[in-house]
């Protein structure tokens, strides 16, 4: 038994002693969530360690209402006398706080029935040993590659952690999950002429990681490529988004379809709901069951069910995320997409989404392009949520014939997400490497400018 199951049933009790406690002083309803976390991870600079460190800590969250009031408080000494006080000073607390119409715990009735195996718990803690190895690994790869000049450092890591949710309500759940990552930085050309790029994969579990030498030659082969590159030419061209920054669209449209900014008015697709988005045949799901998914949970954070979801279904928007307090200001029902922290109330967020691949090539998508600007680099948070208006830093190649030319950096692109969306046209290399994915992606007549 690992150190992450090994306190299942420990801290299952002990949060149901803490929301007793709270009913007891006169809560009229209470929720209660502990996370442990345990880690280790390495870094390292031309093959010397810079830092080796291990990490275990815990947090525990409590919720109380009182009638339309709500309060939160956090600690992370669980003992008897410290949680004493925790319940004290919540109850006091949500004696003074404003009202909050749309406050409240789920009914019974919609609590979570089943909750499925996900696989989401490597039992096997890695050796420091082998993360050293994996960033070694790793480091030396990229500077075997021909022009790399430098390195910005490699790391390795494992992360294992168990979150437990007990409810006056009648819930009580809880479930564990792990992470790998290793992960590279180096520099390529000398002098004012340098230029830098990075590669990383992150898993479940450590036999479903990148062999982390190819992640190395990776980051290398890009940091080459990036050499002496040009400012692009101002007008509006195909844009094309590579895998690696494409899910930051997906991102984008997440925002702006979470219940929290729909229903205070400050989405730019408020009023898009059943409305076509998207070009036909798109399809954008939201999958909290998918097997060893880096985001996947058997159940929200105020204990309904999950499920899969197609956000955008043949390019039309299908729902909101919603979670209970949102889904009652807008008058539906939860969505189950409720997150949350120790300190502070559920809100809506999505888990492992994702864009379904297109019917054609990479190369396919770029052959017709006689110019164009493809994008693997973004930069800045340019995305005004109410208008949707998008304009970001970017770097990348400029495509000429079909083909990449040569590298382009210092340019910006610019368009409306609205009308971004609508004109996506997406390749069939779609591959899960983070919790946001989407394949490589098109998008004709928007704006460059060269800066």
């Amino acid at each position: 038994m690992t150190a992450t199951d090994s306190h299942a049933d420990t801290d299952r009790t002990l949060l149901e002693e803490v929301v007793a406690k709270a009913k007891a002083q006169g809560a009229d309803a209470a929720d209660a969530i502990l996370v442990r976390g345990w880690s280790l991870s390495q870094e390292l600079r031309h093959g010397q360690t810079d830092r080796l460190q291990r990490a275990e800590g815990q947090d525990l969250g409590l919720r109380v209402l009182i009638g339309q009031r709500q309060a939160m408080v956090s600690t992370t000494d669980i003992g008897s006398d410290a949680l004493r006080a925790l319940v004290e000073r919540a109850v006091s607390m949500a004696k003074a706080v404003p009202e909050d119409p749309y406050c409240g715990l789920a009914a019974p009735d919609q609590l979570a029935e089943t909750r499925p195996e996900l696989d989401l718990l490597d039992p096997e803690e890695p050796a420091p040993e082998t993360l050293i190895e994996r960033a070694r690994l790793c480091e030396e790869s990229a500077l075997a590659v021909s022009g790399v000049t430098n390195s910005d450092g490699a790391a390795a890591a494992w992360g294992s952690s168990r979150a437990t949710l007990v409810a006056s309500n009648g819930f009580s759940g809880s479930y564990a999950s792990s992470n790998h990552a290793v992960s590279c930085s180096v520099l390529a050309g000398e002098g004012l002429k340098m230029e830098g790029d990075y590669d990383y994969s992150t898993t479940v579990f450590g036999a479903d990681l990148e062999d982390p030498a190819e992640v190395g030659r990776r980051a290398g082969e890009r940091a080459v490529k990036r050499l002496n590159p040009r400012r692009p030419k101002t007008g509006r061209y195909p844009v094309v988004f590579d895998p690696r920054i494409s899910g930051g669209l997906l991102r984008s449209l997440a925002g702006a379809i979470n219940g929290a900014a729909v229903a205070r008015g400050t989405s730019f697709l408020k009023d898009k709901l059943g409305e076509r988005l998207f070009p036909e045949g798109i399809v954008i799901y939201d999958d909290p069951h998918r097997s060893r998914g880096l985001r996947s949970r058997p159940f929200d954070a105020e204990g309904l069910a999950t499920k899969p979801r197609r956000l955008i279904d043949d390019g039309v928007l299908t729902t909101w995320l919603l979670d209970l307090a949102t889904a009652r200001q807008l008058g539906l029902q939860s969505t189950g997409h409720a997150a949350r922290g120790v300190s502070g109330p559920p809100s809506p967020a999505v888990t492992n989404l994702y864009m379904a691949p297109g019917q054609i090539s990479r190369q396919a998508l770029l052959a017709d392009i006689q110019e164009g600007f493809y994008v693997t680099e973004l930069m800045g948070q340019g995305v005004n949520p109410v208008t949707g208006d998008y304009s970001r830093g970017a770097a990348g190649f400029w495509i000429e014939g079909g083909e990449l030319a040569y590298p382009v950096s210092e340019a910006t692109i610019a368009g409306n997400l609205k009308e971004m969306f609508a004109r996506i046209t997406p390749a069939d290399d779609l591959v899960f490497r983070t919790s946001v994915d989407a394949p490589t992606l098109r998008i004709d007549g928007t704006t460059v400018a060269g800066n």
